[in-house]
């Protein structure tokens, strides 16, 4: 199964026939080069094993969203080499999507059930590494929980393409890393989402998520520092699953770390010290 709308829409079951992702989609009206950063951008950006990302939390913890963690996870790469992982914990409110849920969304077309199950779920996962990243400063999340209308930061590798035609059919899910910009313009419980927008209501870099990434970073700026507020999950606007995905007026939802930081603080401090 290699549907693009529904790897989009169906975050949460497995990426190999069903991953978003939080690649940058970019505007129609802006050179794409524009988007276009260095590894040095963000080097806590995790590459996790095929597609998918993740983000170094601590020297030896990644947070991801728990959809990308398929089958046994043994390395992941932070900053070009390769780190092994000694420990996957993915939270206990966390459950695949039926099978039988992705066929009828994709026999009928619509992806209201699917979203109606992603939205009731806990896509949130702890990787602990075999020994700690000494070579890239992690990144801390974001816990004041006033998310609400802020700036930030969308960086991935996956997909590309406009707002005006969604993700390019032949565009790689692990590429050129990319940065874009969007506001956070709704806040639940556990997510945090935005909207793909254009004219005098987009960033100058407006970003959307794509195929290829999911568990990459929402960033936000407090202080200073830039800290990190959320993790690409999955989309929504558009039930359609015949229309293409990521353009414009359609969202992309994000785990909102402020809500979980007390459960990760607690898998870390149940954790025997690093090697």
């Amino acid at each position: 199964m290699n549907h693009p709308r529904i790897r989009l829409i169906l975050g949460a079951c497995a990426l190999a026939t069903c991953s978003i992702a939080s690649a940058v989609v970019t505007r129609h009206d802006v050179a794409s080069e524009r988007y276009v950063v260095a590894a040095s951008a963000f080097p806590q950006l995790v590459d996790m094993p095929g597609v998918g990302h993740g983000v170094l939390i601590a020297p030896d913890w990644v947070v991801t969203a728990a959809h990308t963690i398929q089958g046994e996870v043994r390395a992941v790469t932070i900053a070009g080499q390769e780190r092994a992982v000694a420990r996957v914990v993915v939270h206990p409110g966390y459950r695949a999507m039926p099978q039988d849920m992705i066929d009828r969304a994709l026999a009928s077309q619509d992806g209201t059930e699917a979203m109606a199950f992603l939205t009731a779920n806990h896509d949130i996962a702890l990787l602990r590494l075999r020994a700690p990243v000494s070579d890239v400063r992690p990144i801390p999340i974001y816990t004041g929980g006033k998310e609400m209308g802020r700036v930030v930061e969308l960086v991935g590798k996956g997909a590309t393409g406009t707002g005006l035609t969604g993700v390019a059919p032949d565009s790689p899910q692990r590429g050129t890393l990319r940065r874009g910009y969007n506001r956070i313009d709704r806040v639940e419980d556990r997510w945090i989402s935005v909207t793909f927008d254009r004219g005098r209501k987009a960033h100058r870099l407006e970003a959307m998520s794509g195929s290829g990434d999911s568990g990459g970073p929402l960033l936000l700026r407090q202080g200073g520092r830039m800290m990190l507020a959320g993790l690409t999950s999955w989309q929504n606007g558009n039930p359609d699953l015949g229309q293409p995905p990521s353009r414009y007026g359609q969202g992309t939802v994000a785990v909102r770390l402020s809500h979980y930081a007390g459960w990760i603080a607690e898998v870390q401090a149940q954790a025997e010290p690093a090697a």
